[in-house]
């Protein structure tokens, strides 16, 4: 065991904790959800430590000697050592001081063990004075959040570009299968189901360019700025370089904010993003409702595709297989759109010159991309590219659906139009045999009417 001091008192730690007794009283005081900050945020906060040193020690304002442990011990946690130290839960008060004492303690103590020091030996290294150099929690934790949310939105948006992919091919695949075209649920106008699969693509598109777009929002950070973005104890030597140097680390284009006061009070970019996000959950949740229809049965339902059988649907109906997949991914999206609030309520609550609950943002934001970055390659390869389509059904509604009326309009007029439907209603034949029977137009002329192309398209 080992004695650690601080402003409050003194606290026993063991002696295999790398933290310290800032973390430790952190670890304490919430207790909420057992969940640590997400280790990409981790890495994110450690890559600020890291580039601060080497800034400062290329100003002159870092001993060489300790600068060097510092990074030393940066680079072994970047390699996934010491991950188990990081204990500080994700829903802390502070605006992230926790966090960000937990990520100098442990680097510190690192570095204290690299120069053959004792654990808690901070005259060696120490966390504020050394590895938080230059810096405060409100201008490294924001930064932080930022690099974190861009790397966990590149491959986001690579698994939106494989959905979209997915439902082209399956666009292609249905682009002659023929059925009915629904609107509020009722029976509306021919369509083909590759056309319903083009139109989801289109959506998704949409979302992938929209996340794409959105990292350039992130770019800009407060690192520099200190406790309230006017620099306060940051030379101008340190401003400067230390951007440079996280560029270089991160391999992400960051660019210091011209105003640096405004990133480190204001949140709006977050809700932007999160806002993104949402919106990209509602257009799968309707894609994921729209499959649950569309497979409805397989009887007793549309049953115009099947999807993919993944699992028995029930301990008392044998043979009962869900759209689980597809179930999956509403919950998700509804998940989703609720963290976008907590994110709304949490940036709308900041006061003044910093919003102390940013770790909710982060926490959130964070969840939601982990979702997304999970959920999207099983929809992809256990859902959309696995969809059958039920041809015997997709045209025995068409056939026995009064949808093919619209296109007799231009030929006959609506009056006889509507005759033609009300005996399809009356009769229980389809439009085809109605219009023969009674004379509406020859056969030919009818065949050339009713063709997939004319009915799928606009016309001449």
């Amino acid at each position: 065991m080992r004695i650690e001091h601080d402003m409050l008192g003194e606290l026993q730690l063991e002696d295999s904790h790398y933290f310290g007794i800032h973390t430790a009283r952190a670890a304490r005081n919430f207790p909420i959800t057992g969940t640590p900050i997400h280790y990409e945020l981790v890495l994110a906060l450690v890559s600020v430590k890291k580039a601060a040193a080497i800034t400062n020690r290329q100003i002159g304002a870092l001993d060489k000697k300790i600068a060097d442990a510092i990074i030393e011990a940066c680079n072994e946690i970047l390699a996934g050592s010491l991950r188990e130290q990081f204990v500080v839960d994700c829903m802390q008060g502070g605006a992230g001081t926790s966090s960000n004492m937990n990520v100098n303690e442990v680097i510190a103590n690192r570095a204290i063990e690299l120069l053959h020091g004792e654990k808690g030996d901070y005259r060696l290294v120490h966390p504020l004075d050394h590895v938080n150099l230059h810096q405060s929690t409100n201008d490294v934790f924001p930064t932080a959040v930022r690099i974190a949310g861009i790397r966990l939105m590149k491959p986001v948006t690579e698994h939106l570009a494989a959905l979209q992919t997915a439902l082209q091919e399956k666009e292609e695949e249905f682009s002659d299968q023929l059925k009915v075209g629904r609107t509020q649920l009722q029976d509306a106008v021919p369509i083909t189901l590759g056309q319903e699969f083009g139109a989801w693509a289109q959506a998704v598109s949409r979302d992938r360019w929209r996340l794409y777009k959105a990292e350039e929002r992130l770019r800009q950070v407060n690192i520099g700025g200190t406790a309230v973005g006017t620099g306060l104890n940051a030379p101008k030597a340190y401003i400067f370089t230390m951007i440079e140097q996280l560029r270089q680390l991160t391999g992400i284009g960051l660019a210091r904010a011209e105003y640096m006061m405004d990133p480190t009070q204001n949140c709006d970019v977050f809700v932007e993003v999160s806002g993104i996000l949402k919106a990209a959950a509602v257009n799968l949740s309707k894609i994921a409702s729209d499959l649950r229809l569309l497979s409805s049965g397989p009887k007793a339902g549309f049953g115009e595709i099947s999807l993919p059988a993944l699992q028995a649907g029930s301990s008392i109906m044998p043979g009962k297989v869900n759209p689980v997949m597809a179930e999956s991914v509403n919950q998700v999206a509804y998940q989703i759109i609720a963290n976008d609030m907590a994110i709304t309520m949490a940036a709308q609550a900041g006061q003044l010159e910093l919003n102390a609950f940013l770790p909710l943002i982060a926490k959130n934001l964070f969840e939601m991309l982990d979702m997304l970055l999970r959920v999207l390659p099983l929809f992809t390869n256990s859902c959309i590219k696995g969809i059958q389509a039920n041809k015997e059904s997709c045209l025995q509604h068409l056939h026995h659906s009064y949808v093919l009326v619209p296109a007799l309009i231009k030929k006959i007029g609506y009056d006889k139009a509507g005759e033609v439907a009300a005996l399809c209603l009356k009769t229980g034949k389809p439009v085809h045999e109605v219009v023969l029977e009674h004379g509406f137009m020859d056969k030919k002329t009818l065949d050339e009417i009713l063709n997939p192309v004319q009915l799928t398209t606009p016309s001449k």
